[in-house]
């Protein structure tokens, strides 16, 4: 089978770096199709600093070449903001240690010797779904990654839109509420503000988000009312969105959405209520498909269309 363009198949790694964990995933592309070759995982240790997460990354990059010598591309995911063009992070939420302005493309490539390029997690997420997950097939998309606060990604013409700084698709932070809560960004009122996973816990009376699923699966009144009042938030941000950008589909993720269908029915009401310029008809609302991994797999394919785009550039 020949690859991109008319190559032969190529492979990329890419890395999700997690507060607690650092996931890599190998894809490989053929053409328009992907495949995850491996993956696994080992401790951030961020405790430790920023350099020696970055030589985690590197000590990474040598396993996984050590199995796959033909790795063409290297991405990563980082959880926060970032400078796309310098490959420097700017500000990684929940992740201790001085990360503004720290280089870290530059030092894993010249450690590797090949292309290194650095993406949001949750824009990964997103790119992860559309092309092996969830997303499949759609045009335009838009994904909403549920935990710690709500990442969000959007896919136009079958690409995800990152902006002139990496900072486009921050679905969760768009203000639905002027009087809202204070959001941990800074602003009132935001998506996140209102459906982040301790929001979630205390609208279902519990001490984590996971255990508001299980309470709702356990037909806990409280919870069951809770997941109702955080759908509705996050089907007023999803309908906002719609109302933009007109998705093929609108894709769940994150921890929380193994409540399944206890999440998406008042996600679904919502909508109902609120989407009056299209037909919902052609929104498809689902779950998304690659669970934790997704972080990793999207950092490879980002990590592959950049490095193919730059050589594109190049000609």
């Amino acid at each position: 089978m020949t690859g991109h363009g008319g190559s032969a198949p190529t492979r990329h790694l890419g890395i999700d770096l997690g507060a607690t964990n650092l996931k890599w995933a190998v894809v490989e592309r053929s053409g328009e199709d992907w495949s995850v070759l491996g993956r696994g995982q080992r401790p951030t240790r961020a405790t430790e600093g920023p350099e020696a997460v970055i030589g985690r990354l590197v000590a990474i990059g040598r396993e996984a070449l050590g199995r796959w010598p033909d790795i063409a591309s290297v991405g990563i995911g980082v959880p926060g903001l970032y400078d796309p063009a310098r490959g420097e992070t700017r500000f990684l939420v929940n992740t201790p240690g001085d990360w503004a302005g720290r280089p870290v493309a530059d030092p894993v490539s010249g450690a590797l010797g090949l292309p290194v390029s650095l993406i949001n997690d949750a824009r990964a997420f997103g790119l992860a779904e559309l092309r092996l997950g969830a997303g499949r097939g759609a045009s335009s998309m838009v994904g909403l990654t549920l935990g710690t606060g709500v990442g969000g990604v959007v896919a136009v013409d079958g690409g995800v839109l990152e902006g002139h700084d990496g900072t486009a698709g921050e679905v969760g932070h768009q203000t639905i509420d002027p009087d809202g809560p204070m959001c941990n960004c800074g602003n009132r009122g935001c998506l996140e503000a209102h459906a982040r996973a301790d929001r979630i816990a205390e609208a279902c009376g519990t001490k984590t988000a996971g255990e508001a699923v299980e309470a709702a699966r356990a037909g806990d009144p409280q919870a069951l009312a809770g997941l109702q009042r955080i759908g509705g938030y996050l089907g007023i941000g999803i309908a906002n969105m719609i109302a933009v950008i007109a998705p093929d589909r609108v894709v769940i993720g994150g921890g929380i959405s193994a409540a399944g269908d206890l999440l998406l029915e008042p996600i679904r009401a919502e909508l109902g209520r609120r989407v009056r310029t299209t037909s919902l008809e052609a929104v498809d609302l689902v779950l998304a498909e690659l669970g934790t991994w997704a972080g990793a797999i999207g950092a490879a394919v980002h990590g592959a269309e950049r490095a193919e785009a730059d050589v594109v550039g190049a000609r």
